[in-house]
């Protein structure tokens, strides 16, 4: 959706969506906006976590559960039951799904798992936002918000799937959230790279950089790597590989940046930077 300045002040209903790396603050937003009680709060990664994934999230808990005979005589007998305690701002759950690429023996997830187990993790993200526009309805219709904010995983970029970008630009307003400059780009690697998390790679991008891994490592398969050294090394090339990416996407919609976001302290202060970025364009 594209807007002069009157016609989106003039715009009942507000339906934004978030796009950017992880970390530039879309998080940040959507829980200040959700907290003062005029927006609905969609969650792409609490989405496919509590729909899409549940089953998969609970057979892996189950799976290491009945290595362990005493739960597992428990759970045979049904004296106990699994709960996907999933929450908004904690996806714990579907991280812990997700995994990261590496030794079974160091935490991480073999090569063929792996590899489904991303498969699986596209098809819910692609499902998960070709329903922004249902919940667009339950939002305003069923649970009375007058807005909608789409806070949509750092890996929207990667799906290279026709009609989700156009369907998400048909029914809300894409805001790219930019890094612009050195420092802001090196903090949010370093903070990735510090703590490294299960990540969604495009299947190219996986095979290219998996081999070139292995090759300067010396290794041979990808169950002998370190499943943490394997995803701080891949981070930073993942980081700029999506840049482009994202770049496209928000030909859609408008542009603001994380310096820009960091300053925003309430609901005011977001439609505020809104029209700003469509002055900008304009």
């Amino acid at each position: 959706m594209k807007f002069s300045i009157e016609q989106f002040r003039a715009w009942e209903h507000k339906k934004v969506t978030l796009l950017g790396m992880s970390g530039v603050g879309k998080s940040y937003l959507s829980t200040m906006l959700r907290k003062g009680g005029h927006w609905f709060h969609y969650s792409g990664d609490y989405r496919i976590g509590t729909h899409y994934l549940d089953e998969h999230i609970l057979d892996m808990i189950k799976l290491q559960a009945m290595q362990v005979p005493f739960l597992k005589d428990l759970l045979r007998k049904d004296w106990i039951y699994i709960r996907n305690n999933i929450k908004v701002d904690d996806l714990g759950p579907v991280l812990s799904y997700v995994g990261k690429l590496g030794n079974p023996e160091l935490g991480g997830v073999e090569l063929e798992d792996f590899i489904q187990r991303q498969a699986r993790y596209r098809e819910a993200e692609i499902a998960t936002m070709k329903e922004v526009p249902d919940f667009i309805d339950k939002a305003q219709n069923i649970y009375g918000y007058p807005h909608f904010v789409n806070d949509v995983g750092g890996s929207l970029c990667e799906l290279d799937e026709a009609g989700v970008i156009e369907a998400l630009a048909d029914s809300t307003l894409i805001l790219y959230i930019q890094v612009t400059n050195e420092e802001e780009e090196n903090k949010l690697i370093q903070r990735a790279v510090s703590a490294p998390k299960p990540l969604y790679y495009r299947p190219q991008f996986l095979t290219e950089h998996l081999a070139l891994y292995l090759t300067e490592n010396g290794l041979d398969y990808a169950a002998e790597m370190d499943p943490d050294e394997f995803a701080r090394w891949v981070f930073p090339r993942l980081f700029h590989s999506r840049i482009p990416r994202y770049e496209q996407i928000a030909k859609h919609g408008y542009t603001v940046t994380s310096e820009e976001v960091a300053q925003v302290k309430s609901e005011q202060d977001f439609l505020q930077l809104l029209e700003t970025a469509i002055e900008r364009q304009s």
